[in-house]
């Protein structure tokens, strides 16, 4: 039913009314994110060569979702950028005062997503709260390499 709503508001464009469910279910999804979430799942990645590796515990509200394909995707695809961009910290709010480098470098949910530089993890993580209904969020995450 609200396919054929955003299709009616939007005159019968097609992409308008696919950005306008989009928006919709990331509004919704956003107002998810004050839930406890105390399921979940812990993934890593270890790059090729086996020199570098990394860890994310990724939250769920229950633990279905955290069964889904979706869910174990998304944690897989955070493990990855963990290891390829080295993050610090996990958000703004984590950086000491005084820190110099850019928080979209150093910042794990500001950093743009290696495989589509157009999204951020932070716009990962929402779609995918949007897909399943439930709050989603990184609880930690950890980056090793042999020899640093």
């Amino acid at each position: 039913m609200d396919s054929k709503k955003a299709l009616e508001a939007s005159n019968g464009d097609i992409d308008e009314a696919e950005n306008t469910l989009r928006a919709k279910g990331i509004a919704k999804a956003a107002s998810k994110a004050g839930r406890t979430t105390a399921e979940g799942i812990i993934d890593s990645y270890i790059h090729a060569g086996s020199r570098i590796g990394a860890m994310v515990e990724l939250n769920c509200e229950t633990d279905f979702v955290g069964r889904t394909p979706e869910f174990q995707e998304l944690a897989h695809n955070i493990a990855m950028q963990v290891a390829a961009m080295s993050p610090i910290y996990l958000s703004e709010e984590e950086i000491p005062e005084g820190e110099k480098r850019s928080s979209d470098e150093i910042c794990l949910m500001n950093q743009s997503f290696i495989k589509d530089s157009s999204k951020t993890i932070s716009d990962l993580i929402l779609e995918v709260r949007a897909k399943v209904g439930e709050n989603i969020r990184v609880g930690r995450f950890q980056r090793f390499g042999l020899g640093e």
